[in-house]
């Protein structure tokens, strides 16, 4: 009898760590609708134009295509697209590491002006910030005497395009640090600082590659938003084909003369330019395991490494 209490007993426990163990059944149909949702999404708004403006610049043949992207003025605006990349990127990249290693290092008065400061270019419309450098560096503004009696010009040429697009684009960089530099705290510089190195050493050799992912990142994202600026680059360049035109530019002006085969080969080249950036950024996100690592607070990390 006794035995087969525990017989009976020993099947109950048996059959409740079966159901214990059982996989949830999760709602099929609701996730099916909500993957299909969000592909549908991305299909029509993402996917669909970025075919259009392929099938568009190529309507008329390659040969239309190519003779639409070598045009002088379009080269000549893919060279000032460059240039005000390549200036406006590395200068944010000096700013956004200065912000972000002192915010997330020290304690100061005025700390959280800055930070709102760095957010401001996400508050305020591009178009508003091109009038404002035109009401500062204008002919009738507040330095449009003296640059003009110094034969200076700023807007309507490209240092005003290029100090718009600084404008726009300088929150991505440090934005990207901050969070970064704010997990990994301040012990693996304080631990360097106390072992002799100079600050220039710390920053090299210990905050550096700390950041190193995070800081591709913010690049990365600063990259393909100096690119694509369309607002603020507007207002201050003057419109002047081969000399203040960038590729978002030199779109509109083309399109706007219903030269389309023209507007769309060039818009092409900006789409590429995209898709580089997204595989840029895939790569990037591959590394993330690494990034988070580096991310990982210092006794986190230690207490881990030791286990």
């Amino acid at each position: 009898m006794p035995s087969r209490v525990i017989a009976a007993s020993y099947n109950v426990s048996a059959t409740q760590v079966r159901k214990a163990h059982r996989p949830l059944r999760r709602p099929q149909l609701g996730r099916f609708l909500l993957i299909a949702l969000a592909l549908l999404f991305l299909g029509v708004f993402l996917v669909l134009p970025l075919l259009a403006v392929f099938v568009e610049a190529l309507a008329k043949g390659v040969r239309v295509y190519l003779t639409a992207i070598s045009d002088p003025m379009a080269w000549a605006a893919v060279k000032l697209t460059l240039l005000v990349a390549a200036t406006a990127v590395p200068l944010n990249l000096v700013f956004g590491v200065a912000a972000a290693w002192a915010i997330a290092k020290f304690e100061f008065r005025g700390k959280s002006i800055l930070i709102t400061l760095i957010d401001l270019p996400f508050a305020v419309s591009p178009v508003i910030a091109g009038l404002i450098f035109i009401l500062i560096f204008g002919t009738h503004g507040w330095f449009g005497g003296y640059l003009r009696d110094h034969h200076i010009r700023v807007v309507f040429a490209v240092p005003g395009i290029v100090l718009a697009t600084i404008f726009v684009t300088f929150p991505f960089i440090a934005r990207e640090l901050i969070p970064v530099m704010q997990a990994q705290g301040k012990d693996d510089e304080e631990t360097a600082l106390s072992l002799g190195a100079t600050g220039w050493q710390t920053f090299w050799r210990v905050t550096l590659p700390n950041i190193r992912w995070g800081l591709l990142y913010g690049v990365l994202l600063c990259n393909a938003r100096a690119k694509g600026e369309f607002g603020a680059v507007s207002v201050v360049s003057g419109h002047v084909r081969g000399l203040t035109n960038t590729m978002p530019l030199h779109v509109e002006i083309l399109y706007n003369e219903y030269n389309y085969t023209a507007a769309f080969a060039v818009a092409s080249l900006l789409a590429l330019l995209a898709l580089v950036t997204l595989a840029g950024k895939s790569i990037l996100e591959s590394r993330q395991p690494e990034l988070r690592h580096a991310a990982r607070p210092p006794r986190d990390r230690t207490r881990r490494e030791n286990a």
